[in-house]
């Protein structure tokens, strides 16, 4: 077999292509290492259309106190719900059946928008009472993370951090919602994107009669 010298390019041919190449740097998108908590938060809610929403009524309850805040519950709902079709709302809070105020408020949201879970008060030995309905959050939301793209926790408690990864391995946005001293890194780190209460508390703050 004869072998045939590779061929050459013409030197004239190769100056010329050279000299048409541009000394300036290609014309490239650069994309910054980290964006703003809010850009992210406004893209995710853009593409988003249905939502589920969960909130942790003790863990709201501290933080407005934290706040200052008194919340009006129809703002809250729109503000979290943006322009997204909303699928359910729930609102999970420990329940004393002898509190006719509490009574009155939860009768209220049932009628407004939200679905109430409630669990009935436990006193413990040294006269605390205490109701932990971390279960029923984790399992309505999984269950109900097959009917929506986009779920927003308004929980700072890490004990829902699992739950919320599970959701996000099924392609399902999460957004966690609450005070950032009263929010869990691990929860933070397994959500889509997090949102401060505090950068809210204008939208959501009831009206001064």
């Amino acid at each position: 077999m004869q072998l045939l010298p590779r061929p050459q390019m013409n030197n004239r041919l190769r100056l010329k292509l050279e000299s048409e190449q541009s000394n300036e740097a290609p014309n490239l998108e650069v994309v910054k290492p980290s964006q703003p908590h809010r850009d992210r938060r406004e893209r995710f809610q853009l593409e988003a259309g249905r939502v589920a929403i969960f909130i942790d009524g003790a863990n709201l309850f501290y933080a407005a106190m934290q706040l200052n805040l008194e919340i009006d519950y129809a703002k809250l709902l729109r503000c979290l719900a943006k322009e997204r079709q909303l699928v359910r709302a729930y609102f999970y809070t420990a329940c004393d059946s002898t509190n006719d105020k509490q009574q009155g408020f939860l009768l209220w949201m049932s009628r407004n928008g939200y679905r109430v879970v409630t669990k009935e008060l436990i006193q413990f030995p040294d006269g605390s009472k205490k109701a932990n309905l971390d279960v029923e959050i984790a399992v309505d939301m999984i269950t109900l993370s097959k009917h929506c793209d986009t779920i927003v926790l308004l929980s700072g408690d890490g004990d829902l951090a699992y739950a919320v990864n599970s959701i996000a391995y099924k392609g399902v946005q999460v957004e966690v919602v609450s005070l950032a001293s009263m929010t869990s890194d691990s929860l933070i780190n397994v959500a889509d994107c997090y949102t401060d209460l505090e950068e809210i508390k204008g939208d959501i703050q009831r009206n001064k009669v």
